[in-house]
């Protein structure tokens, strides 16, 4: 994902934040000549920005609203990381989590490898065991992620979460009157009703069990907003051997993990997540630092351009390794990739897939002239990537 042209480039306004940025690795620190890296420089380009730092774009409004939730309600309980370096080590993102060896997230088709053993974050869950080795008890940390994913309005493959972790004294369920386990899980719910409260007012909770590696039990929240029953975050008390082998033992602690972007979008009523990394500023001057009542208003639709593209299926072929391509030659303006027909053939039994590309810009008209070259490029990299037959 080429940084040449000016679909690819970091939008302006959002490029100052980039240069100030401390925590930012250089180029040769994240594309490498290593076999497994499989970083694109459309992602790199991401680095260092930052959405989160910048004081009226939606997700810093977001972020520091939970930060102030949870400074009043235990002043100075909580610390704050946002800045953290978002390269971790493959034991940092799936082993200090207990996630098993066979879990889909650390295929390649999911994640970003720098090497072997290093990776672009993929959640900031990766920093808990290490944050709790230093000792910290209570903490929230808020950065960039990544994750291959499809193409569509929802979904990008950098996006922003939060981590939030509270450690619990013998004393503390001792004073309860209740176990170790049952006083995180209380308090786990009330903290983050509270916090869905502080966020959306006055909505109804509910509560689903769920399952995470690292927490048990673990727990979804859910709330009734706009007429729907909406997921918020992900939580639950934290797996014992995680508190014991990075704290110490005898302490019982709870967890949550949130997407930034999916409360803003509901939040705010953004209908597209391409528009966070949008420097356009008809959307960044509609929001303001600490005003959660914004509900964003559309300044523009321009018109899509569609392209289909059919192709017998290879063994490197995925729906991920397809989108990334496609981000390659087209960037932010490709709103979707979407399968619509397969077809498998009766007697030699290969299996075609049609695919169609949405471009559509956010910012201004494309031209015939400039998607058709792009499509050309896709159509060029899916043979000699991906070893597709073009039908």
């Amino acid at each position: 994902e080429a940084l040449q042209g000016r679909a690819f480039g970091r939008p302006q306004g959002l490029a100052a934040a980039a240069a100030a940025a401390t925590t930012a690795p250089a180029r040769d620190d994240v594309i490498t000549p290593h076999p497994s890296n499989n970083v694109t420089d459309n992602i790199f380009s991401k680095i260092g920005v930052n959405l989160h730092h910048q004081q009226d774009h939606p997700l810093c409004i977001i972020k520091s609203a939970i930060w102030d939730y949870f400074e009043s309600k235990t002043p100075g309980k909580f610390r704050k990381f946002d800045d953290l370096y978002p390269i971790v080590s493959t034991s940092q993102n799936f082993d200090e989590l207990l996630i098993p060896q066979d879990h889909v997230s650390r295929s390649p088709n999911d994640t970003y490898y720098v090497t072997d053993e290093r990776v672009l974050r993929c959640h900031t869950s990766s920093h808990q065991a290490e944050l709790l080795r230093q000792g910290h008890s209570a903490f929230l940390v808020t950065g960039d992620v990544y994750r291959r994913d499809t193409i569509d309005a929802t979904h990008y493959p950098v996006f922003h979460q939060m981590e939030g972790v509270r450690v619990f004294e013998p004393a503390e369920w001792e004073a309860a009157g209740c176990t170790a386990a049952e006083l995180a899980e209380q308090e786990l719910k009330a903290e983050l009703e509270g916090l869905a409260r502080h966020l959306f007012g006055d909505v109804e909770c509910r509560w689903v069990d769920a399952y995470f590696p690292f927490t048990e039990p673990s727990f979804e929240l859910e709330i009734y907003y706009m007429g729907e029953w909406l997921e918020v975050l992900g939580c639950g008390v934290m797996q014992q051997s995680i508190l014991d082998d990075n704290l110490e033992r005898g302490k019982k602690a709870w967890a949550f993990g949130l997407g930034l972007e999916r409360l803003a979008m509901v939040l705010f009523s953004i209908p597209d997540i391409r528009l966070f990394w949008s420097g356009d500023e008809r959307f960044l001057n509609q929001f303001r630092a600490g005003d959660l009542s914004t509900k964003f208003a559309s300044f523009s639709k321009f018109p899509p351009c569609y392209k289909d593209m059919t192709f017998w299926l290879s063994e490197k072929f995925t729906e991920n390794n397809l989108c990334e391509l496609v981000r390659n030659a087209g960037g932010d303006i490709v709103e979707e990739v979407k399968l619509i027909d397969e077809f498998t053939h009766p007697k030699h039994g290969r299996t075609s897939n049609c695919f169609r590309i949405t471009y559509r810009s956010m910012e201004r008209s494309l031209t015939d002239e400039e998607v058709n070259a792009i499509q050309e490029d896709v159509r060029s990299m899916v043979v000699s990537e991906l070893e597709v037959e073009l039908r």
